[in-house]
C-alpha cells in the first residue's frame, strides 16, 4: 500500500478508535483481549497497557511464552513516540518513511530511546484526548498495529475489516 495511502488509513483509525473513558477496567479488557487473541493465534507477544501521566501507570502487562526482554525494550521505545507525538508509533514511522528522514534528523531525539515502529497506539477518551497508550511487541511491525487494532476494535464495536491497513 502506498505510504500516502497508510498515513490517510491511520488518521481514520485514530479519530475513529476513541473510547468513551479509560478506566483500570477497560485497560484490563483491552489486555485481556489483545492476550486472547495472541493465544488463540500462538503469538509470542508482550502486552502493556498504560495510563500516561507523571510517572505513566501501567494498567495491564504480560510477556507471552518466547518473548524475550528486548521485546519490552522496544514496548518502551514505542510508548515514548505515542507519549511524544499523540499519534501511533507505526503513523510517525510512515511520516519519517514519507520524508526519507532518519528519527534523529527529523525530530534530534536519541533513537535509543523511540522507536517509531508499528505496534502502540493512542488510546483517545472522548472530550479529553490521548490518556494513554496500548502497545504489542514480537511480531513484524504492520502486524503489531493492526493486532492493538484488532482489539481496539472488538472493545469499541468497531469493524475490523473496515479499519485495518492491509496486510
Amino acid at each position: 500500500m502506498p505510504i500516502e495511502d497508510d498515513i490517510a488509513a491511520l488518521v481514520v483509525q485514530e479519530s475513529t478508535l476513541t473510547l468513551p473513558s479509560f478506566t483500570p477496567d477497560i485497560a484490563w479488557q483491552i489486555g485481556t483481549t489483545l492476550r486472547d487473541l495472541a493465544i488463540a493465534r500462538n503469538l509470542s507477544i508482550v502486552i502493556d497497557v498504560r495510563r500516561f501521566g507523571s510517572p505513566h501507570q501501567q494498567l495491564f502487562y504480560t510477556a507471552l511464552e518466547g518473548t524475550t526482554p528486548d521485546n519490552q525494550r522496544w514496548v518502551a521505545r514505542k510508548i515514548n513516540v505515542v507519549a511524544r507525538f499523540h499519534k501511533s508509533s507505526y503513523h510517525i514511522g510512515r511520516i519519517l518513511e514519507q520524508s526519507g528522514l532518519s528519527f534523529h534528523a527529523r525530530y534530534t531525539l536519541p533513537e535509543e530511546d523511540y522507536a517509531p515502529h508499528g505496534g502502540c497506539f493512542p488510546i483517545h477518551v472522548a472530550g479529553s484526548g490521548i490518556v494513554g497508550s496500548v502497545t504489542v511487541s514480537g511480531l513484524p511491525q504492520r502486524e503489531d498495529h493492526n493486532l492493538v487494532v484488532e482489539a481496539l476494535c472488538l472493545v469499541t464495536g468497531r469493524d475490523h475489516n473496515s479499519l485495518r491497513l492491509p496486510a
